[in-house]
């Protein structure tokens, strides 16, 4: 910084100070300074007070221009700590805001998948149902084809059973008719 000064007042370092000019020899000592941190508790932002340690003193030159150098130093320093600090903030926010937009984005996405699966799945069973219902209308109507047709087997059992019968009674109607006995179904009775 002085020696921008120097460039821009076209003044040589060992020429003395111009007339005008008096140095500061009644600097201040640096009062403790407190800075205000913020904290995160339990995701609320609380503010804690945190004491700064003295900074040592500057040593005491004859120059009134050494002190205000020094003094410049400093608050180029403080300047240049807290630029650094904001943007580290900053890049940490981002960072958290970065990961929270990509962990929203893959909880959409696991959910429009549960949606889908589920769709899917609520999809496969109505078909399962629906072929459930179609094969038991199947099975009903197998099952009513074979008692109609164990029907139809027990009537022509029957039929043949009467017409058996019927011939039975006949043939032996014929043969007390004529006096003869059977030529078969009694085996070696009749011998």
């Amino acid at each position: 910084m002085a020696e921008e000064e120097q460039k821009t007042t076209g003044t040589m370092p060992s020429e003395p100070p111009p007339a005008s000019y008096e140095p500061l020899k009644d600097v201040p000592e640096p009062v403790e300074k407190k800075s205000v941190v913020e904290e995160k508790v339990e995701d609320s932002k609380a503010l804690t007070l945190v004491e700064k340690a003295p900074d040592p003193a500057p040593e005491k030159t004859s120059g009134g221009s050494l002190d205000r150098d020094v003094a410049l130093a400093r608050v180029e320093t403080e300047k240049r700590l807290s630029f650094i600090k904001a943007w580290e903030e900053s890049e940490k926010t981002k960072a958290e805001n970065k990961a929270q937009k990509k962990l929203s984005a893959v909880l959409a996405w696991e959910n429009s998948q549960k949606a889908s699966f589920e769709a899917k799945l609520r999809k496969i069973e109505e078909q399962l149902e629906k072929k459930k219902a179609e094969y038991g209308e199947q099975m009903k109507n197998k099952v009513a084809a074979t008692h109609r047709q164990a029907e139809e087997k027990r009537a022509m059992v029957e039929a043949r059973k009467g017409e058996e019968i019927l011939r039975a009674e006949e043939m032996g109607a014929k043969y007390r008719a004529t006096n003869q006995t059977p030529k078969s179904g009694l085996g070696c009775f009749g011998c």
